[in-house]
C-alpha cells in the first residue's frame, strides 16, 4: 500500500512553522500528504507574494499558521490571520496575497 504522509517524520511531534524557512521574494512549498482525492501541503510566502486568480477542482481549506493573508473568493476579499482558517469551494476562482509574511497548510478534498 502506498504511503500517504512524506517529507515528515510520522510519529514524532512537529512545529508546522518549522516545515518551511521564509525566503525574500519567494513562495515555498512543501507537500506532505497525497493520496486520491486528498493532499495536504504547508506554504511559506514572503511579504507581497501570492498567488493569482485561479480554481482548484476541490475544495480547499487554508490553515494559516503565521502572519496575515489577504484571501479573495469570488472578488470577495477576507484577512486570515494566524490562527484563523477559510474554505474556499472548488471551481470558484480565488487569490492569496501576502500582507505580510505569512505560513499556511493547504488541505484539498476533491
Amino acid at each position: 500500500m502506498a504511503e500517504f504522509f512524506k517529507n515528515i517524520e510520522k510519529g514524532v511531534v512537529f512545529d508546522a512553522n518549522e516545515i518551511l524557512a521564509y525566503d525574500s521574494g519567494s513562495v515555498l512549498s512543501k507537500t506532505v500528504a497525497q493520496k486520491g482525492n486528498v493532499s495536504v501541503t504547508f506554504f511559506a510566502f514572503d511579504e507581497g507574494e501570492g498567488l493569482d486568480a485561479h480554481t482548484a477542482p476541490g475544495d480547499a481549506m487554508v490553515v494559516v499558521t503565521d502572519g496575515e493573508v489577504l484571501v479573495t473568493i469570488d472578488d470577495v476579499a477576507h484577512v486570515v490571520k494566524a490562527g484563523m482558517s477559510i474554505v474556499m469551494p472548488a471551481n470558484v476562482p480565488h487569490a492569496l496575497k501576502a500582507i505580510r509574511k505569512f505560513k499556511m497548510m493547504l488541505v484539498i478534498i476533491k
